[in-house]
């Protein structure tokens, strides 16, 4: 590959060069790098000069370094599979060879002895661990994160809920780290053994333990509707309204409209809650569903007239 060549290929590899890639001779890469052509990041991996220095230019220059063998992994996968993740932290790099590798700045080189689910996919061009394998590594390098990644790959449908506590049975082995906090992290987006749809459900899930509020059953179907929450022995149900229903979704606005519509007309009390009030004034709305309750406490269920 010629120098002028450059452009074309850091175009469609984030702007990352290294010998067996650019076609140069050692020489000829040292004379780069003299030069100015080429801008070292690792032993025989460059970047262009001009190209924007970001985190997946990092992850991808960390994978070229260690070879063949490797794959992002850990916060670098999570990254590549969109779950959000700060941009100055170090690549995580799975290498599958035995030996010894040299140190290589601002990359964390992992050789696990779980050598399962290590299949590489590709994402923005970069070899990577799969979303399940990525999950169950992550805790072990950052457990704090792990809870918010988990409800993020439930809600853009990376996985469910299923494939999840697959993953974890089959990482699970003595003195495997981050196994434990993705255990607990898949039982707090679990209610009553159903998956959540939002981080508001589960968010309402903690206020009614937090305010010891009168026990509800998830998802119940009434009148032929799913529902979020039905107080247990009440004819209250709880609807928790995210951002669709504040008119990014009119069509889905419509539908739960006429759905409360049809709820109320057979006898049921339905109240609904945005993410703002759930999150920010608890009290409030813990106030609001105990009064209710208590208001109908005397009114059996429809269903049980």
């Amino acid at each position: 590959m010629r120098l002028s060549d450059f452009d074309d290929w850091a175009r469609a590899h984030h702007g990352i060069i290294t010998p067996e890639r650019s076609g140069l001779s050692r020489s000829a890469w040292y004379r780069a790098l003299h030069a100015g052509t080429l801008i070292q990041i690792h032993p025989y991996v460059a970047r262009l000069p001009g190209t924007a220095d970001t985190p997946e230019q990092r992850i991808l220059a960390g994978v070229a370094a260690v070879g063949t063998g490797g794959i992002a992994s850990h916060r670098s996968a999570a990254r590549l599979w969109g779950l959000p993740r700060p941009d100055a932290e170090p690549v995580d790099v799975i290498d599958d060879r035995a030996g010894t590798q040299a140190d290589l700045d601002g990359v964390v080189v992992h050789r696990p002895t779980d050598r399962q689910r290590l299949e590489p996919q590709r994402r923005f061009g970069i070899r990577c661990t799969n979303i399940l394998r990525t999950l169950a590594d992550l805790g072990a390098v950052d457990a704090a994160s792990v809870h918010d990644a988990v409800g993020h790959v439930i809600a853009v449908r990376l996985a469910d809920l299923a494939a999840l506590e697959v993953a974890a049975s089959t990482h699970s082995r003595q003195g495997r780290r981050g196994i434990p906090v993705l255990r607990d992290a898949i039982d707090d987006w679990t209610i009553d053994s159903k998956p959540a749809d939002s981080v508001l459900e589960a968010s309402m899930v903690r206020l009614i333990r937090r305010f010891g509020l009168p026990p509800v059953e998830f998802h119940p179907t009434i009148e032929g509707y799913e529902v979020d929450f039905r107080v247990t022995d009440s004819p209250v149900v709880l609807e928790c309204d995210g951002w669709a229903s504040h008119g990014l979704d009119r069509p889905g606005f419509e539908r739960d409209r006429d759905r409360d519509a049809d709820l109320v007309g057979a006898g049921w009390i339905v109240i609904r809650f945005t993410y703002r009030a759930v999150t920010t004034t608890p009290h409030s709305v813990a106030r609001r569903i105990r009064a209710a309750t208590e208001r109908w406490a005397t009114n059996p269920p429809p269903d049980a007239a």
